[in-house]
């Protein structure tokens, strides 16, 4: 008989601690290119951090209760426990939990803006706006298809562009690569999820993109998602002169296999639940590790 976790206990289920290694990757990937190019900010760097872990935390809570509210988390679920469902915490609470979340997020954001100036003002704003909007809201991202982009965009090539800008307040069309390839490896996480809970968000009218692509085309988007991340680095040594080193980040796809074999073969859906957190842990591996590549590089001259 399982047992009934305590409230601090519901409160970690409910931040999705294994989701947060690849919310922080992309600035760690970032900064390990500002540090290659003697441009790294420790102050900035740690506080973009912060801000993407906060923002990660915020979006994860106000999935749990929009997605309660809208009826889409039903005791079908075959993911892991969302709270408000559970009936762990109260809606209310964890809707108090996002706002304060979004206050903490936007406080470390103002230093940003005051750092970084515009360009992170808007991109801030719409990270706000979007984290709220990916579940709530009169059009919710993800009951229309869009979660996808919105995890390409914000946590591949405006996590690791922004990063980048409040160490250097420089920008370089290379950072849109090195985004494109860590955006891709966090937006397969999503691609997992949706395609184990196609089943119940198709009853619940939850058009995500792996409703309407369905079985097949959600594995091939996740494949094509893994060999998008895999090019990058590659790309960035042949187009951007990138060191060599940085195509140590390809070793991160040993990890890959299972979650991806998972992805090809399940018969039932629960058996996703592992390549969550394995796809989860190759991000975290890929934007490490080639960070350390960038970092190697340059010291190698």
């Amino acid at each position: 008989m399982s047992r009934t976790p305590s409230t601090l206990g519901a409160w970690v289920l409910a931040i999705r601690p294994k989701t947060l290694p690849a919310a922080g990757a992309p600035v760690v990937l970032a900064t390990g290119i500002a540090a290659s190019r003697d441009v790294m900010s420790l102050l900035p760097a740690s506080a973009a951090l912060v801000g993407a872990l906060l923002i990660q935390i915020a979006t994860n809570l106000a999935n749990d209760y929009f997605d309660h509210r809208k009826g889409t988390d039903t005791e079908e679920r075959l993911g892991p426990i969302r709270v408000v469902q559970a009936g762990l915490l109260s809606p209310e609470a964890v809707f108090r939990a996002t706002l304060w979340v979004l206050a903490a997020a936007t406080l470390v954001g103002a230093y940003l803006v005051w750092v970084g100036g515009i360009p992170i003002l808007a991109t801030g704003l719409l990270s706000l706006v979007c984290a709220l909007a990916y579940s709530g809201g009169p059009f919710p991202l993800a009951s229309h298809g869009l979660g996808d982009l919105f995890v390409f965009v914000f946590f591949g090539l405006v996590a690791v562009g922004g990063s980048y800008w409040v160490q250097a307040l420089d920008f370089t069309g290379d950072l849109l690569v090195a985004g494109a390839g860590i955006g891709a490896l966090t937006t397969a996480i999503l691609v997992v999820n949706n395609l184990r809970d196609i089943p119940t968000d198709a009853r619940a009218g939850r058009r995500t993109l792996a409703v309407r692509l369905g079985r097949k085309g959600s594995q091939v988007e996740y494949t094509a998602l893994l060999v998008t991340a895999a090019a990058a680095p590659i790309v960035g040594v042949f187009f951007f002169d990138w060191s060599p080193w940085t195509l140590v980040g390809l070793v991160a796809f040993a990890r890959a296999f299972a979650p991806a074999s998972a992805v090809w073969s399940f018969d039932d859906p629960r058996e996703l639940n592992p390549a969550l957190g394995g796809t989860a842990r190759v991000v975290a591996w890929y934007g490490g590790l080639m960070a350390v590549g960038f970092l190697l590089g340059a010291a190698g001259g």
